[in-house]
């Protein structure tokens, strides 16, 4: 057969093939059909075009016969921008199978789907929402007003109830109320077309920043009738209490917050107050002195902890008094505020840890030093050296104790180098191995590609020593302790317990035990400072909240999953280094040449406020050889340096004192002494003083406490400088 046949023979084919197509089509479309025919609900099918192939009695019912026009079209009338509506949908259903969206209309609350049957032919389909439309009878339908508001304050749908009421269609809050903004649970003037009536308020939320508003009409103080079905209907919380908290009724939404509401229960027993009694508040509010002022009240009933803000309103009825209550979930509302009240708890507990730090570094630093200046008169063969050497180490000790509170507080002197974590690891291997025991077995597990990271060594050492001990406490049956490493993207922000994670390349570091796990309520404290779950002397609590302060403070993160009776894993992200060269060592202080220090050539300006600090460190620089001019203050040690005939040759000065701070005294000297070396003390962090301020010229940081040897080598390194 030639060339030409060949075409016939595949023209005859692809025809056939468009035939069959066609006719599955139809028989498609006469399926569908015959599915939705008696649907109650409007429904249509299209192609993909929007074109309507076939529509079933009730869309021809509510819209007229509109075969062969546009979807867009026939809704038109229903809703504006129905085309941009429809285009979006039908993209989701192109390529999920189904979308759907509630949307608000001139008739109401509907829920638009579509679905996409084969490849081009979508089935849509209009259904009235019962559980929006108050009662499942549409908001034209019931004899409560009520109106829908956008987030910029327009009316988008008013109904006929509330249009008889005002007697007119309105666009703007302001036609309809008299004294803005509205303010649920509240009654508000409202201008009708008989006359200003006054009406209580109640709202719910609705999607992309809508409103529902409805009214119960008052008149002259009493209520008027009220529409029992409205009542119960209304898709706000309501509750008639008496005066001593007896319910008198409460609506379908109450009692979806509260539980069933039986026979003659009181208010106090669904709920109770947050410090203050429930009987109380109705009391003051029955006698017009709380009404209009919401209380946040828990729920007494249910497995889970629930809130609810509640607003009463007084009114009279048949010459009672009847309390309105307005209630609205505030679940959501009261854990935003625990976890905002536990924020600035910590924030203040880590203030003060700083605070009582500074202190204690100064008591240290005189108390250590005074000891040193000791135990220069005595050599280790006196029997009063012993007891120097107790005191010496138990300083040490307190002062490591100060370093924890430190570390929490994010106060504590860093010194960063770029490490790379295998190596880190696995040189801290061989004491954790002893730290563990022998029931329990380390394993690591390293990324190939691990990226380096920047962080202070020894600090990064104490934070992986301390999730290990508690992991062997954990387990005192033995166990497995992991430590794993790896590298990780986040292409967008990363969100984990309160926390925003910013997009980027992090280290992730895991320590994981198989012990007894933490219980969910102790949880979200293990991070403070001094809470500990183990039996009294066997912890100090400082651990956890150690590593939480070096972590933060590196500029990472960190984060625990626990399940008990499974085991605990806590995961480090620290920002990943873009350096790729070998990592820098720790620099060790170059040696300086021998100079003698004793002909009285070298002079140093001290400058202390406090007085045990300052005798110390200035017997220990005079031990030395060097000339030394004391000041309490930074305004003395001005005043001392207005004589132009003093050569002085280093500043050694605290950082944070009364009046001038350390380093604002030193900018002002060195105007006219420009060059002169600094030596600058402090309790607190290296980078605390900066403050964004540039960096005083040849100046040097010597944290507190410090001992003699290391004031003095530190002064004269800086004077050799």
């Amino acid at each position: 057969m030639g060339v030409a046949g060949t075409l016939v023979a595949l023209a005859a084919l692809m025809q056939g093939m468009t035939l069959r197509h066609a006719r599955a089509r139809a028989a498609m479309q006469g399926q569908l059909a015959d599915f939705i025919a008696h649907d109650a609900s409007p429904s249509f099918t299209t192609d993909a075009d929007g074109a309507i192939g076939f529509q079933n009695r009730a869309a021809a019912d509510r819209f007229g016969q509109r075969s062969g026009q546009s979807l867009t079209r026939a809704l038109e009338d229903l809703f504006a921008s129905p085309a941009a509506v429809l285009f979006r949908l039908q993209s989701k259903a192109t390529a999920l199978g189904a979308a759907r969206e509630d949307l608000v209309t001139r008739r109401g609350h509907v829920r638009l789907s579509v679905h996409r049957i084969g490849e081009s032919i979508f089935l849509w389909r209009l259904e009235q929402m019962a559980e929006r439309a108050v009662g499942g009878r549409g908001a034209d339908t019931i004899s409560l007003p009520m109106l829908t508001v956008s987030k910029s304050g327009t009316i988008l749908f008013m109904n006929e109830a509330l249009r008889r009421l005002v007697g007119e269609r309105v666009r703007t809050l302001d036609r309809i109320f008299a004294d803005l903004p509205v303010r649920p649970g509240e009654d508000h003037q409202i201008a009708t077309q008989s006359g200003p009536v006054r009406a209580l308020v109640a709202e719910i939320e609705g999607v992309g920043g809508r409103r529902e508003i409805f009214l119960l009409p008052l008149a002259a103080g009493r209520a008027t009738p009220a529409d029992p079905t409205s009542f119960e209907a209304l898709p706000v919380a309501l509750m008639r209490l008496a005066p001593d908290g007896l319910v008198l009724a409460a609506n379908h939404a109450a009692r979806g917050m509260l539980g069933p509401v039986e026979g003659e229960q009181r208010f106090s027993d669904l709920v109770e107050g947050l410090g203050r009694s429930v009987a109380d508040w109705l009391r003051d509010a029955a006698e017009g002195r709380a009404e209009r002022r919401p209380e946040v009240l828990r729920v007494r009933r249910g497995e889970g902890e629930m809130f609810l803000q509640v607003t009463l309103s007084r009114m009279r009825e048949e010459g009672r008094v009847v309390i309105v209550a307005v209630l609205s979930d505030a679940t959501q509302l009261k854990t935003l505020e625990a976890q905002f009240v536990q924020s600035q708890k910590m924030q203040a507990i880590g203030q003060l840890a700083g605070g009582v730090a500074h202190d204690f570094n100064n008591l240290l630093t005189a108390i250590s030093g005074h000891c040193d200046l000791l135990m220069l008169r005595h050599d280790k063969g006196d029997p009063d050296f012993a007891d120097l050497n107790q005191i010496s180490q138990n300083a040490n000790r307190a002062a490591s104790l100060v370093g924890q509170l430190l570390a929490f507080s994010r106060k504590q002197t860093l010194k960063p180098q770029i490490i790379d974590l295998r190596d880190a690891l696995a040189d801290l291997t061989h004491l954790l191995n002893r730290l563990v025991g022998e029931k329990v077995r380390l394993t690591l597990a390293h990324d190939p590609a691990l990226r380096l990271i920047r962080a202070d060594k020894r600090q990064l050492e104490q934070v992986i020593m301390n999730l290990v001990v508690n992991a062997r406490d954990a387990m005192p049956g033995g166990g497995t302790i992991r430590i794993e490493t790896e590298n990780v993207f986040f292409p967008q922000v990363f969100q984990r317990d309160r926390v925003s994670v910013p997009p980027g390349e992090y280290v992730i570091v895991r320590v994981s035990d198989e012990g007894i796990g933490i219980a969910p309520d102790n949880l979200v404290k293990i991070f403070e400072p001094f809470y500990t779950t183990k039996r009294t002397g066997e912890g100090t609590g400082l651990g956890l909240s150690t590593a939480y302060g070096i972590v933060k403070q590196t500029g990472g993160y960190i984060f625990c999953d626990s399940v008990p009776g499974a085991g605990t894993c806590f995961t480090l992200y620290f920002p990943a280094h873009a350096q790729t060269a070998e990592p820098e060592a720790e620099p060790d202080p170059a040696p300086h040449p021998a100079r003698s220090l004793h002909n009285g050539a070298e002079t140093v300006l001290l400058v202390e406020d406090e007085a045990a600090v300052r005798a110390f460190a200035s017997r220990a620089l005079k031990l030395r050889g060097y000339t030394v001019f004391e000041a309490e203050h930074a305004e003395e040690a001005l005043r001392i340096l207005e004589d132009q005939g003093l050569e002085v040759d280093a500043f050694v000065t605290d950082v944070v004192m009364p009046g001038m701070d350390g380093p604002s005294w030193v900018r002002e000297a060195l105007k006219s002494r420009p060059g002169t070396p600094v030596v600058f003390m402090s309790g607190y962090a290296e980078d605390v003083f900066n403050d964004g301020r540039p960096a005083v010229p040849k100046a040097v940081f010597l944290p507190k406490p410090f001992s003699l040897s290391e004031l003095t080598e530190t002064v004269t390194r800086q004077i050799q400088s």
